[in-house]
């Protein structure tokens, strides 16, 4: 052991490698949904700026919690596919973050299906760094909680937007987005779980 830095245990070690599979796994599913609206709309979400795509997941959190609390729903679209877009709106305002001014609105897939696993592998880079500190602790959380961590932050992205992203001691709009997708992810693998048992 080095300084503060604490290795992680063999035990701790098998337990996010099972994480870091179940995550793949999601996030293979949520990328085959944006497959297949790039098909049918290519990358006409180049046109939307952070903010927009901001809002787009504060909708789709908000209906999240909107269900959880009345238990019912009027549209026959389930919560999983709700956090799906959340999943593939953050990647995608990672995107734009990530991109020059002047790039061009059209993505061919090639360019933008590595930008998409780029951006992933970033995030579940943080996730790993993250684990090393809290460890599983989001296997003891409930899914409307986490919803509501997703809305927080949402809405600490929006005061950053807000100020022109000036902050004075808070992270960045970047990693306000990966926590997101992460919560997004860990909402996902709870759900799935739930449905086998």
């Amino acid at each position: 052991m080095t300084g503060n830095l604490r290795c992680m245990s063999k035990d701790e070690n098998t337990s996010f490698r099972h994480t870091e599979s179940e995550y793949k796994e999601i996030i293979k599913e949520c990328k085959k949904l944006f497959e297949k609206k790039y098909h049918d709309y290519g990358t006409a979400w180049r046109i939307l700026r952070p903010s927009s795509l901001t809002d787009q997941i504060f909708i789709k959190a908000k209906r999240i919690r909107s269900i959880q609390e009345k238990g019912t729903q009027a549209i026959d679209e389930d919560i999983s596919q709700e956090f799906i877009g959340i999943v593939n709106y953050c990647v995608m305002a990672l995107i734009q973050l990530s991109l020059p001014a002047d790039a061009p609105l059209h993505l061919d897939y090639e360019t933008v299906s590595r930008l998409y696993d780029e951006q992933v592998a970033a995030t579940l880079d943080l996730l790993r760094r993250k684990n090393h500190d809290y460890g599983e602790a989001w296997r003891q959380m409930r899914v409307s909680s986490m919803t509501d961590l997703i809305l927080m932050k949402i809405l600490r992205i929006k005061q950053i937007e807000d100020k022109q992203g000036q902050t004075l001691v808070s992270e960045g709009v970047e990693a306000n987005y990966q926590d997101i997708l992460n919560y997004a992810v860990f909402c996902l693998i709870k759900l799935k779980a739930n449905e086998k048992h």
